[in-house]
């Protein structure tokens, strides 16, 4: 007989209390039950269950084998829906964690696109401006600029974008524009409060030498569309993706602050968390992102 089945058959008496309970549960008669139950119990050398003209109940021994068995059969179950979730479309909600620049600039303009490739798909875009805990906060994907330094979630790189130091033409007027990255030290400094270590720009020389500046920021903000219109009005250097400042800087609101510095770029990612099996939800989302931006990047915004 079937070992998957004698445990089901077993594990089913003990949840229905008894026999004739069992065979209406599994959808067979009770004499294939009984014959189930039996042949398990011959197989393992030992009784599993005590069978009164009242009542059935497991053994001390059938007690800890129900134990295992139910995990085992959980476990069987969970395998079976997962094949079947694999094979069937998309669908269920999902819930995105996304930064509010890039999410109101180059997420929600592309997101009726997803939508209408999966129809069964409904999305729950959370734009916010932290660091959000994507198990804990009940999130299943979220996009990220920078460097992903949280080993408990899977990430897929979508593209790139670059960072530059700008400022506005009025606030070199009025400060001068550094020539060199020391020189910073001598300027006000606009930061993103949300970045791990805002206060530290990693920039690199002319020379190729790598540099991290540890910089007091005149002004600090958790938003970077604020960041860039306090640059543009004047109040200091920012350090910025080209997504942000890509527009003011073709208008002439915002120059480059030292020129000669090879470019830095960052890498914007895809996030979720790991497991051996990705929600077909998940992984479509994250293909559609993959196509989506894959035109996109550097200085390309």
């Amino acid at each position: 007989m079937d070992r998957l089945t004698e445990m089901e058959a077993f594990a089913t008496v003990v949840d229905q209390g008894g026999f004739t309970d069992a065979a209406r549960k599994m959808g067979i008669s009770k004499s294939a039950v009984s014959k189930h139950v039996s042949a398990l119990e011959a197989r393992l050398g030992t009784r599993l269950l005590n069978r009164t003209t009242r009542r059935v109940s497991p053994t001390d021994v059938g007690l800890a084998y129900y134990d295992c068995a139910r995990r085992v059969l959980n476990d069987a179950g969970e395998a079976d829906a997962l094949v079947t979730a694999m094979q069937s479309p998309p669908s269920g909600l999902l819930r995105v964690s996304v930064a509010s620049d890039f999410g109101v600039n180059h997420l929600s303009p592309i997101l009726g696109e997803f939508l209408a490739e999966n129809p069964d798909i409904t999305v729950n875009m959370v734009l916010n401006n932290r660091y959000v805990e994507l198990v804990s906060e009940g999130f299943d994907i979220a996009v990220r600029i920078g460097e992903v330094e949280d080993g408990t979630l899977r990430s897929h790189k979508l593209t790139e974008t670059v960072r530059r130091m700008v400022a506005s033409p009025a606030y070199f007027a009025t400060y001068g524009r550094p020539e060199k990255i020391d020189d910073l030290n001598n300027h006000k400094l606009l930061h993103y409060s949300n970045q791990a270590n805002a206060a530290v720009w990693k920039l690199t020389a002319p020379s190729g030498e790598k540099r991290q500046v540890r910089t007091a920021g005149w002004l600090t903000v958790n938003d970077g569309r604020s960041l860039l219109n306090a640059c543009i009005g004047g109040l200091g250097i920012a350090y910025l993706p080209c997504m942000l400042y890509h527009d003011a800087l073709h208008k002439g609101l915002v120059e480059e602050a030292i020129p000669d510095l090879p470019r830095q770029t960052q890498g914007i990612y895809a996030v979720y968390p790991q497991g051996h099996f990705t929600q077909p939800k998940v992984r479509a989302f994250v293909d559609f992102l993959a196509r989506s931006f894959a035109d996109k990047g550097l200085e390309s915004w």
